[in-house]
């Protein structure tokens, strides 16, 4: 039975791209919805594109109720039916209720090698550190920060000239194979790790 799929983003939706253009041909899942907290994020008009249904739900009027805003999510989630949700680049924090409510169906992409680097400016704290190498990771969304059992990473060298913009552009191809892959596994019911090499 094919898995439905709702992707929410908030910004240009290159991460939602790849899941969608993905989902084609044999694969498990299918994308029904794309969601984002901006009206204006550029994905949206992209998902309109691929013929995706899309909703925004602006969290601005909402001010600091996020229980407000969740309960405006879940509504939409609950009409839209997925069996998993997938976070591409969705910049809401969300809450413990929330993230119950999906647990064990909704992923996350992060641009760093989980458990390190939690939370933004990743690039820039991997540089800081000194780090050898740097990467992405796909991971079950629990109700902390980053923080759910990691099902993929892949990898990429840090180089001496490197900056936050150029690890950034060099990780995203990488992010766009990265995701798709697991989310093909997690739809089968397959839960072992993917790791690409950079």
């Amino acid at each position: 039975m094919t898995k439905r799929v709702a992707i929410l983003i908030s910004g240009g939706g290159s991460n939602m791209v790849a899941l969608a253009e993905s989902m084609r041909g044999d694969h498990p899942a299918r994308p029904v919805l794309v969601l984002s907290n901006d009206p204006d994020a550029g994905g949206l008009a992209k998902a309109r594109k691929l013929n995706i249904p899309t909703l925004a739900i602006d969290h601005k009027p909402f001010g600091k109720d996020r229980v407000g805003f969740e309960a405006a999510l879940q509504t939409a989630l609950e009409t839209a039916k997925p069996d998993i949700i997938c976070l591409a680049g969705f910049m809401r924090i969300l809450t413990a209720d929330f993230t119950g409510k999906w647990a064990g169906k909704m992923l996350n992409i992060h641009p760093s090698l989980l458990p390190k680097y939690k939370g933004l400016h990743t690039h820039a704290r991997a540089l800081e550190a000194g780090d050898a190498e740097h990467g992405c990771s796909v991971h079950e969304v629990t109700a902390a920060l980053d923080d759910g059992p990691v099902l993929g990473q892949a990898r990429i060298a840090v180089r001496p000239d490197d900056t936050a913009e150029t690890l950034a552009a060099r990780l995203l191809p990488l992010e766009h194979q990265l995701y798709p892959a697991v989310l093909r596994r997690f739809a089968q019911g397959d839960n072992r790790p993917v790791n690409l090499p950079g």
